[in-house]
């Protein structure tokens, strides 16, 4: 009979390199991401910075910690967050989760992550595909996400946000154009 290992936050923390923890099974993060990866994740960021700036209770971090529980902890590209207590990573379900799609974790982003997200009651989650210039937009409605639609060139306000943050995706996939 063949063990498989089960891992938890404690273990996580001195683990070497960048991991994902889901259901107690470690997940290698690819090696860093691609030029085109992380600019995108930089433009939306500078989006929702700029958008919600005058929020107090609100921050726009990269690739924090959410700890789900002891033995689910993600990694999002982007999230704004907002009434955070915790210094060491989130603890609260972020307003807005942002994945930056690559072609070794497309399933865990669009199958995995989504279903966390969703359950633990992401308001909205951003899948952005650097290859097609567009990004699909969840939003929970209820218990389930509902598709906003695909933004190639639109701007979207996250109406239901405590700081009504904004993209324009014209201006986060400008450059990338050929």
């Amino acid at each position: 009979m063949c063990a498989i290992e089960y891992y938890t936050y404690e273990d996580y923390v001195k683990w070497e390199g960048d991991w994902e923890l889901i259901n107690g099974v470690p997940l290698a993060m690819s090696p860093a991401p691609m030029i085109t990866h992380q600019a995108l994740a930089t433009n939306i960021a500078y989006e929702l910075k700029n958008s919600s700036d005058n929020c107090k209770e609100c921050l726009v971090l990269h690739e924090v910690d959410y700890k789900i529980n002891d033995d689910t902890i993600l990694r999002p590209d982007v999230v704004l967050t907002c009434n955070e207590t915790n210094d060491a990573y989130l603890t609260k379900a972020p307003q807005i989760i942002v994945e930056v799609i690559s072609h070794s974790t497309a399933k865990r982003d669009e199958k995995f992550k989504f279903e966390i997200y969703e359950k633990e009651k992401v308001k909205y989650y951003l899948l952005v595909y650097p290859d097609d210039l567009k990004a699909k937009i969840y939003k929970l409605d209820g218990k389930e996400y509902d598709k906003q639609g695909d933004f190639t060139t639109e701007s979207y306000t996250f109406e239901e946000s405590s700081c009504k943050a904004s993209i324009d995706f014209e201006r986060v996939f400008k450059k990338f154009r050929k």
